[in-house]
């Protein structure tokens, strides 16, 4: 269902009426397309603290923006704050983006490096770990579509130039169109990348870095499902599209599209893990759990069999199925996973304690199976959490309920399926070998949760 609000915020007359009643402003949001793969506009390269992250110049360049430390139009603005280690170095901060913030681009992007708060020196600790409250309040006024961000660097891998490898990916993700729906976030890179085997895999074209790799989308008939399938064969991976039985009309429509292969399966099925096995005989070099399902209701309502399709679908199946890959060997090293939590089960959401409990459920499977996933199999292991994204659901919610989830975030409007698609291809990148363990909202920075 379209956004008409967005759409009437869009017009002159719009606009003005929508200001003298003080409602919220949307900007249209610039998303990946062929045509415009980036940012229009130089990126301003900033530093705040006494040093500086070796080698982040050289990621820099790989977002395909002019780097330079001085433009008056900025498309994006990266600030190095790897050195602030003390609450005065934080006026640093201020000095460095207080002057130039109001010159960035509608559309802009800000990132805010930082490094891991110390456990020994609660000085660095506190310093850093006030760059996160920094940029979440950033990104709630900084308005006109820009989208702020925090990326926690190493140090320790930095010498010999392995940060800029570490934060390639993420940087060229956040600095792009693809991240346009997600702000307010922080992101921790990993010192302990996983084990491959023979290093991490080359990437030979940049437009398809997914070619060689099987990549299978639970959940892939329709909606965040479909997207996810459709952006992972765009960036050339051979993709296996699973869905339940019932679904096996539109699973085939999806397929043919994308030239991918359908397998109707229900993910509960005690032999799911079989067959998913048998359909790739060379392994899965990325595995996207999407599929999910809701049984809403107030817990004082609901029945013992509405709580455990819910758990068992969202929850139980993933648990039972990534276990039987991982010991089987069918996810090949340097393979990824990626789940699909939910803001559910970061803020909770009434009626929804089956759907959140699952969700907070695979939250807690990201951050324990990851570090373990990447050292016993070279896989990592991370989830998206969707917030209000416009798909045939939510289309189906009521009214007023559709228009709260739409302006309650810093972008004031809902996601599309393909702002979560983008961000589980970052996540399946062959060099996103530091990236594990995390959750991401693609959500716009919604105001329910932290």
């Amino acid at each position: 269902m379209a956004d008409r609000y967005l759409h009437l915020t869009g017009t002159a007359p719009g606009r003005f009426l929508t200001r003298r009643l003080g409602l919220p402003q949307p900007a249209p949001l610039r998303r990946w397309t062929l045509e415009t793969p980036h940012l229009d506009g130089p990126l301003l390269h900033l530093t705040a603290g006494a040093s500086a992250v070796t080698g982040v110049a050289e990621a820099l360049r790989t977002s395909g923006l002019t780097v330079t430390e001085r433009a008056d139009r900025p498309a994006a603005i990266v600030l190095d704050a790897t050195g602030v280690a003390t609450a005065a170095g934080l006026g640093d901060v201020h000095a460095a983006l207080h002057p130039v913030v109001r010159s960035l681009a509608p559309g802009g992007r800000i990132v805010v490096l930082g490094t891991v708060p110390s456990p020994d020196d609660h000085h660095q600790a506190a310093a850093q770990q006030a760059l996160e409250g920094f940029v979440r309040s950033l990104g709630k006024e900084i308005g006109r579509g820009s989208t702020v961000q925090l990326v926690r660097i190493p140090v320790a891998r930095i010498p010999g130039g392995a940060s800029a490898h570490a934060a390639g990916s993420t940087l060229r993700f956040l600095l792009s169109p693809r991240s346009a729906y997600v702000s307010g976030q922080v992101i921790e890179l990993t010192s302990a990348a996983p084990d491959s085997g023979s290093g991490p895999t080359p990437i030979t074209d940049p437009a398809a870095p997914l070619t060689g790799r099987t990549a299978l989308v639970t959940g892939a008939a329709r909606g965040i499902g479909a997207a996810v399938a459709s952006v992972l064969a765009r960036d050339g991976a051979r993709v296996i599209a699973l869905d339940v039985p019932g679904a096996r009309e539109e699973l085939e429509s999806t397929a043919d599209r994308l030239g991918a292969t359908a397998l109707p399966l229900d993910i509960t099925a005690p032999d799911a893990a079989d067959r998913i096995a048998a359909a790739a005989p060379d392994g899965l070099g990325v595995l996207v759990h999407n599929a999910g399902i809701t049984r809403d209701r107030r817990l004082a309502n609901m029945p013992a069999d509405r709580w455990a399709s819910v758990i068992e679908v969202n929850l139980d199946s993933v648990l039972r199925t990534t276990d039987e890959l991982l010991k089987a060997g069918t996810i090949t090293r340097g393979g990824r996973i990626v789940a699909t939590a939910s803001i559910a089960g970061i803020a909770g959401n009434t009626g929804q304690t089956n759907y959140a409990a699952s969700k907070a459920g695979i939250i807690g499977l990201v951050r324990s199976l990851g570090p373990r996933a990447a050292a016993e199999h070279g896989v990592t292991v991370n989830a998206v959490a969707p917030g209000f994204i416009e798909t045939k659901m939510t289309a189906a919610v009521p009214l007023f309920i559709r228009e709260a989830g739409r302006r309650m975030n810093s972008l004031s409007q809902g996601g599309l399926p393909v702002d979560v698609a983008e961000a589980v291809a970052w996540f399946a990148q062959p060099d996103s070998t530091a990236v594990n363990g995390q959750v991401l909202r693609v959500c716009g920075q919604s105001l329910l949760g932290a």
